[in-house]
């Protein structure tokens, strides 16, 4: 089917007007226009080449997912004769969007068509995508298919791809035989730049150092190219050997076939990414485009790195390059002096917080944990009690404590190197008993020192016991004077001032006594009451 042999001119005209003047968004509407136009007659394949159309002006304005819609629309027309050139640009559309396995395959469907008469742009698509996708052998395969196509206005291209695909394998040789094929074609000046420089490091790979100097040399010789970072490398390792004499002249041994013919099955390793060449137009007369840096490949070597370079092309180029390195240099130690700012700051508040914490009273495990330990785990008791407290004590304090894995913490007391925990425990009866329990400090640790039955009236019945042991205190010493003034005035013939005087005495020991004892529990007051009858019973 002729193109638009069918279809109104109008629409066909003024779209290829504004394609040809890159308005590709008004190429888009006049081709959608008639592709909804019903008024206009659509023959066979007419569809076809309507979305062949608005992909490729879609892939000209890098939008690559309504290319991709658009041609697969096109290609879904059987009756469309353009699918090689239609299969080629979906192949770019998918590589543009990172989607190489659907690439290959679009690519491998235009490589096939017989009537595509520019297969070699699917070989070269299908070279780069394999490239990025690490299959280096394949790829060689690509580009020489691509360089042997005669309908290929321009193989150096194809050939230069080549070429780092041989380097990529570790095979030199062949890569130096595919460069200098290459330069018997025409070609630009920066390509030819380019050419050389990869020649340059092909040389180098092959202990060829008086060769690649002058592949070098070439490639700066109109002072318009620059050396990519590996290049740089090379180029400093062949003047090197060069000035110093011993450059290797041994010779380069290919193989057998042809340049770009090599036997590639089974060679597959990693390779640096190419980048992926812009899409074109299959239909229109546009340049060729190619990876924008195939022919400034960084070669993966294992000599190559620019951080162990020695030397450079001029004295510029090194101060450039030294300056650089110690700017990195720079950059890494502030860098790791920051982390180690930050790790210190963070052991200060840390520590810090811990000394916060110790002086508080906290610990690990905290004292309420350890008396809780020691009431779940009664038949265990050393585990829990200090070091210096003796095992008659701790055998003491543990007949009043009962078993209860859940007791109540009613409160604590802390300090930094003492602290005291009130406790309820659950007795088998049902019947709550409350304990005192004083820790000492154990390192970070608690220990017990010491448990007591501790009963809330205790505080109150202390004090009151107390202030009755002051008054009675203060009173001895007066009815004292009293009986010693008796005593004297009456000399040892007064029994009943004696009398007097001992149950006086008597009277303020049993306050002293009291004082002492605090009457907790009422059995000392009973005994002091009782300490004078006794007395007057002696003295009658």
């Amino acid at each position: 089917m002729k193109k638009d042999e069918h279809m109104e001119n109008r629409y066909i005209d003024n779209a290829k007007a504004a394609y040809a003047a890159r308005d590709y968004q008004a190429a888009i509407d006049s081709y959608v226009e008639c592709l909804n136009d019903d008024a206009v007659e659509k023959a066979p394949g007419d569809l076809g080449f309507l979305y062949h159309q608005i992909g490729n002006a879609f892939l000209s304005l890098h939008d690559f997912n309504s290319a991709v819609d658009a041609y697969q629309q096109s290609v879904a027309d059987g009756a469309y004769d353009a699918c090689g050139a239609v299969n080629c640009n979906l192949g770019k559309a998918y590589a543009a969007l990172r989607k190489y396995d659907d690439a290959v395959a679009a690519f491998e469907i235009a490589t096939s068509d017989a009537k595509y008469s520019s297969r070699y742009k699917a070989h070269l698509g299908m070279g780069n995508a394999l490239l990025k996708m690490g299959k280096n052998a394949e790829a060689g395969a690509s580009f020489r298919e691509a360089a042997l196509d005669p309908s290929n206005p321009d193989p150096t291209k194809a050939l230069l791809n080549l070429g780092v695909c041989f380097m990529a394998l570790d095979r030199p040789a062949d890569a130096v035989q595919s460069y200098e094929s290459a330069l018997q074609f025409d070609m630009d000046p920066d390509t030819r730049n380019k050419m050389y420089a990869n020649l340059g490091q092909a040389y180098v790979a092959c202990n060829q150092m008086q060769k690649a100097m002058n592949a070098f040399e070439a490639a700066l010789a109109d002072h318009t190219y620059f050396l990519s970072d590996s290049a740089s490398v090379d180029y400093s390792r062949a003047a090197t050997a060069v000035a110093t004499g011993t450059a290797a002249m041994a010779p380069i041994v290919a193989n057998d076939d042809e340049a770009f013919e090599p036997d590639m099955s089974g060679l597959d390793v990693t390779a640096a990414s190419v980048p992926q060449a812009p899409a074109h137009d299959a239909y229109e007369p546009d340049p060729v485009h190619y990876p924008a840096d195939a022919y400034g490949y960084d070669v993966n070597d294992d000599y190559a790195s620019g951080d162990d370079r020695f030397f450079n092309a001029s004295d510029e180029e090194l101060e450039k390059y030294s300056k650089s390195i110690a700017r990195q240099d720079r950059k890494r130690r502030n860098v790791g002096l920051k982390i180690a700012v930050f790790l210190f700051a963070l052991l200060v508040v840390v520590a810090g917080l811990g000394v916060f914490a110790y002086a508080k009273g906290y610990g690990f495990p905290t004292a309420e944990s350890v008396v809780s330990g020691l009431f779940a785990d009664t038949s265990n008791p050393d585990k829990y009690f200090a070091k210096g407290v003796s095992s008659d004590s701790v055998e003491k304090d543990m007949a009043s404590v009962v078993q209860d894995d859940s007791i109540t913490v009613n409160g604590v007391e802390r300090s930094m190197s003492s602290s005291t925990v009130y406790v309820t425990a659950s007795a088998e009866g049902g019947e709550d008993v409350q304990y005192k329990v004083t820790l000492v400090r154990d390192f970070v640790s608690w220990k017990i020192s010491d448990v007591e039955l501790y009963f809330p009236s205790m505080a109150d019945s202390s004090s009151t016991t107390a202030d009755s042991a002051t008054a009675s205190s203060n009173s001895a010493p007066t009815g004292t004077g009293a009986v010693e003034q008796g005593a004297n005035g009456a000399g040892a013939a007064q029994p009943a001032g004696t009398d007097g005087a001992q149950a006086g005495g008597v009277s303020v020991a049993g306050a002293d006594a009291t004082q002492e004892q605090g009457a907790p529990a009422g059995g000392n007051a009973d005994a002091a009451e009782q300490q004078p009858t006794n007395n007057a019973a002696t003295a009658n």
